[in-house]
């Protein structure tokens, strides 16, 4: 077998012409498969960071919780200490003993009161938390419908295409290995350039088959030779003749 430098101008431009046309079927699954695994990847994205705000939210909700159980245990020691001290009020000897029991009694009861509102003011939270804890397990569930219909949807897709789209691969693998790295460089760029991937195009009617800008007689009658590779002046793609075209088609 010739090497890849042995090729003449014109089995290069086949070789060229023939990865085109199977890159352009790969393009074509790629179409048909569309923006699916984009939003598939995005939405799991999304379902990560929802999840992770409500794995926050819950935190924050088991936080509050234990901060207002930790007020109620306020609550019952300082109700505790003031039955205490109304207890010892009984046996008070003097108003200086009454009094510093009252005292006592009566920071109590303002710590009640303090609990109390700290109790409140936390319930509020709580309630707020837990509506967006319930908003939050919405968002998820939904996105995580919509997630497994585009997978579906992908899924099908795939299993449809998974076997041509293997074969395709393997003969653009191999079709590659025909092609001197010079001229894959130039065709992958060019196909890079193009949303609908064409590097290599025939004339067709006097024309570039990629921007259908007219190609000048002389110029057509240079491509009919193949003997140099030759690019479109205006879009810079590389231009085969129809008939190399049909041949490749045989």
């Amino acid at each position: 077998m010739a090497s890849v430098k042995d090729f003449s101008v014109e089995d290069k431009l086949k070789n060229l012409l023939q990865l085109q046309k199977i890159d352009s079927k790969l393009d074509e699954i790629q179409v048909l498969k569309g923006e699916l695994p984009m939003e598939v990847s995005d939405l799991e994205d999304e379902i990560t960071g929802l999840n992770a705000r409500q794995t926050r939210i819950e935190e924050e909700i088991n936080g509050i919780s234990e901060f207002i159980e930790g007020k109620k245990s306020m609550v019952k020691d300082s109700e505790a200490l003031i039955a205490k001290y109304e207890k010892q009020s009984e046996n008070v000897k003097n108003n200086r003993e009454f009094e510093a029991i009252n005292k006592e009694i009566e920071d109590q009861q303002l710590e009640i009161k303090l609990c109390e509102k700290h109790i409140r003011d936390a319930n509020e939270e709580l309630t707020e938390k837990i509506k967006g804890l319930d908003l939050a397990k919405k968002a998820v569930a939904s996105k995580e419908g919509v997630l497994n219909h585009k997978k579906s949807e992908l899924e099908k897709i795939i299993a449809d295409t998974e076997k041509e789209e293997t074969a395709l691969n393997k003969n653009s693998a191999d079709a590659r290995g025909h092609i001197d790295e010079r001229l894959m460089y130039s065709y992958d760029r060019i196909r890079n350039s193009y949303r609908n991937g064409l590097a290599v195009v025939a004339v067709d009617r006097d024309a570039c088959g990629g921007c259908f800008n007219s190609i000048p007689p002389q110029r057509q009658s240079e491509i009919r030779l193949h003997k140099k590779i030759i690019v479109c002046e205006n879009c810079g793609r590389i231009l085969v003749d129809a008939n190399l075209d049909s041949t490749d088609k045989k």
